[in-house]
């Protein structure tokens, strides 16, 4: 049984792909009667299937050696494209976790949008999108991947713009779809040079090209910019990072896998990318760059929004620059754990909060307040979440920091500056939140407010369980450090700044109408923080400013130039055919004439041309 169940692993991610096959019924309209509920359920079964399967494939390869299975799609000539798929334990157990989330979302948003009117759309789009990053998880092909992420882009797009009807959504949708387009634009050109370069674009062949090859400085550092560009699109890094932020004003079912695994999966990317990217020091230096500016910007920004699906997704793109800055310093393994305790941690936040705006209907953090008392589920998940986000022992994250700061202090101090730096800033924004959120005096929108049903609140209690016994996982897996190797030093720091960012956190004033300032100094930096460094509007300045000015010139030269040469050729057509209308008699003897004449001038202009040049010789002569 087990056999089969390996032998068949590569089908996986199908599960979902059948799962958005059998709602379509019900999500393009053909079956009505019935409602959208069962769509919802088709769906869920296959997710419940492809979790059975992948738990059972991951008891099978725990103690195995990876193995590769390689499908042949497409071979002309010298041109070969296959589908390698890796089944390892660190492949099949990133699976277990995207579907077990995806399980927890679509239960999850069984109760968030049960009066959705296109609940059916909504579930197939999720069978998707499931089927996307789970396939991204087992891919051993850059060629594989790179479609797979296309499917992430195009997912990305139909969930944000789910609520076509609001003219938000449509450009929220419109935005996150164009820049991802940019990065996997850049990315695509990096595949198909790599596949000149290398032969083959299944990873193992890749590892093994790298080792031996021999790249030109300029060509090695353009290859690792281009396959840099793909996954800082995915993962809302700067400067390709202002789309997660406007993503959110899709439903927030779709906020959790987004934020939790679809960042995760550029990520994931990145670092199956590592050997190629270590070819170029250049590319390398980059990452730090942009993984310690995303994470320092992105967690300063955060800490000014009043949106509260906002604070939470800027948090996400400030982790994600954590996980560039450690591969770009070769700390793959910990960026590994970084996302598995990410991901449960930020989705545990993500439910809490969109239970928090079920039941409130507002996602203002100025209009909420007292709910602690009156939602204790929610409340017990939002701590633990924010726990667990933060570097407080024994949670996940704790261990996930140490490891990455373990060994850092010596050869790369500043590094663990920016540790420190965030993680002070992120325990300070999420105590920030909790205060005006659960703590305070309720206010109107919050005063009369339920617990969330049971299809919302049960997949936050698991998640609540699972994130404090996370640590206890990590340690039969043996991912856990000795107490001995603990550098006391790195743990004090991190344990300190959580602590500071929480005391802060706690004792600022936060009045309803903090967030517009009276002190000019003061509003200048938090409209500065809360408009994200006006880098939207210096896009609009430049780039886009740009683009339009280009588009305004050619439109004009279309116009005036193209347009205005044919349309002078067709006038002057016109105007010689109307004049020569009036020359036609219809009698031969006119024609005749006309025709004598014509050889006549002729003949006199060829025959003075020649009596002329003859003139002129004559006297040149001495």
């Amino acid at each position: 049984m087990n056999q089969l169940l390996f032998s068949t692993s590569w089908c996986i991610p199908l599960y979902g792909l059948i799962g958005a096959i059998l709602t379509l019924p019900w999500a393009i309209g053909l079956i009505r009667r019935t409602g959208p509920r069962p769509a919802s359920y088709l769906n869920l079964l296959t997710t419940v299937l492809a979790f059975v399967h992948s738990v059972f494939v991951l008891q099978d390869i725990w103690n195995r050696e990876p193995e590769y299975l390689v499908v042949n799609w497409f071979q002309a000539a010298d041109l070969n494209l296959s589908f390698a798929l890796e089944i390892s334990p660190v492949t099949v157990g990133a699976t277990v976790l995207i579907i077990g989330l995806s399980l927890l979302a679509q239960t999850y948003a069984l109760g968030y949008m049960e009066k959705d009117w296109a609940l059916a759309r909504f579930f197939a789009l999720m069978g998707f999108f499931e089927a996307a990053i789970s396939g991204l998880a087992i891919s051993d092909s850059l060629f594989l991947s790179y479609a797979l992420l296309e499917m992430l882009t195009l997912s990305t797009y139909l969930l944000v713009g789910f609520w076509y009807a609001q003219p938000l959504v449509v450009t929220a949708a419109r935005d996150a779809f164009l820049t991802k387009r940019v990065g996997d634009l850049l990315l695509l050109m990096g595949v198909v040079t790599l596949s000149n370069l290398a032969g083959s674009l299944n990873f193992s062949d890749l590892y093994e090209w790298a080792q031996t090859a021999q790249l030109n400085p300029v060509t090695s550092t353009l290859l690792g910019f281009a396959l840099i560009a793909g996954p800082s699109g995915k993962c809302a890094q700067f400067p390709l990072h202002l789309w997660l932020d406007e993503a959110m004003e899709g439903p927030n079912p779709a906020s959790v896998m987004r934020n939790s695994m679809v960042v995760a999966g550029g990520a994931f990317t990145l670092f199956k990318l590592q050997p190629i990217l270590a070819l170029s020091p250049v590319a390398l230096n980059a990452l730090i760059v942009i993984g310690a500016v995303t994470a320092v910007g992105a967690s300063l920004v955060s800490i000014a929004q009043i949106d509260i699906k906002r604070t939470l997704s800027h948090s996400t793109s400030a982790y994600m620059g954590l996980v560039f800055l450690a591969v770009g310093m070769q700390q793959g393994g910990v960026a590994l754990m970084l996302l598995l305790t990410h991901a449960i941690a930020k989705a545990l936040l993500f439910m809490s909060c969109g239970s928090v705006i079920s039941t409130t209907t507002t996602q203002d953090l100025t209009e909420m307040g007292g709910l602690w008392s009156r939602m204790p589920a929610t409340t017990t998940a939002f701590v633990v979440g924010a726990a667990g986000m933060v570097t407080l022992l024994p949670l996940g994250s704790f261990w996930a920091m140490l490891g990455w700061a373990d060994g850092l202090v010596l050869i790369s101090p500043w590094v663990i500056g920016v540790l420190v730096l965030v993680n002070g800033l992120t325990a300070l924004n999420l105590t920030r939140v909790f205060r005006l959120v659960f703590w305070g005096e309720p206010q109107p929108k919050t005063r009369r407010t339920p617990e969330v049903g049971w299809q919302m609140a049960v997949p936050m209690v698991f998640l609540t369980v699972l994130t404090l016994l996370l640590p206890l996982m990590l340690q039969q897996w043996y991912l856990l450090p000795d107490w001995e190797s603990i550098n006391w030093y790195d743990t004090s720091l991190l344990v300190s700044s959580s602590i500071l960012g929480v005391i802060i956190g706690s004792t600022i004033y936060l009045h309803k109408a903090w967030s517009r300032s009276r002190i000019l100094v003061w509003r200048f930096v938090q409209d500065l923080l809360g408009y994200d460094f006006y880098i939207d509007r210096v896009y609009r300045l430049t780039l886009v400013g740009a683009v339009a000015l280009l588009s305004k010139i050619s439109a004009w030269s279309d116009r005036f130039l193209v347009d205005g040469f044919v349309n002078l050729v067709g006038f002057a057509a016109i105007l010689s055919g109307q004049s020569l209308r009036y020359s036609i008699s219809g009698r031969s003897q006119g024609y005749i004439l006309t025709i004598v004449v014509g050889t006549i001038v002729l003949g006199f202009m060829i025959s003075w041309s020649l009596i002329m040049g003859h003139w002129g010789m004559m006297i040149a002569k001495p």
